[in-house]
């Protein structure tokens, strides 16, 4: 892979960081408006937690599940970028960095299940 490429991929990264953040902080400002305008979150004293609750929840415009998604994708914007990375270090064919990578890719994912199964 050429200076060039490289990069071109660090730019990639770094746009899927900003668009990610910008994103998730938008959808979390529209979940914090209705908040104001409704006055109550939609659940009583406990937020959804599961991906069902938050998926029927945005269907009902609840401003709980609407700042549940935007706190799920800014979790989800470093590990896109994680992704991102290990194609870099592939096409790079620094193949020590891919397996690194790859094993921050599973300790992420691993965090984030158990957190989930621990939630419950």
């Amino acid at each position: 892979m050429n200076k060039q490429e490289m990069n071109e991929i660090e730019l990639i990264i770094g746009k899927i960081l900003r668009v990610g953040v910008i994103i998730s902080v938008t959808v979390m400002i529209v979940g914090m408006v209705l908040l104001l305008i409704k006055g109550d979150g939609g659940y009583g004293s406990h937020f959804p937690t599961t991906f069902a609750a938050i998926g029927r929840g945005l269907l009902q415009f609840k401003p709980d599940a609407i700042l549940m998604l935007g706190v799920f994708l800014l979790i989800l914007t470093p590990v896109l970028r994680v992704i991102v990375s290990i194609y870099a270090f592939f096409k790079e064919q620094d193949y020590l960095y891919v397996y690194i990578t790859v094993f921050v890719l599973i300790i992420l994912v691993g965090a984030m299940i158990a957190g989930y199964w621990i939630g419950k």
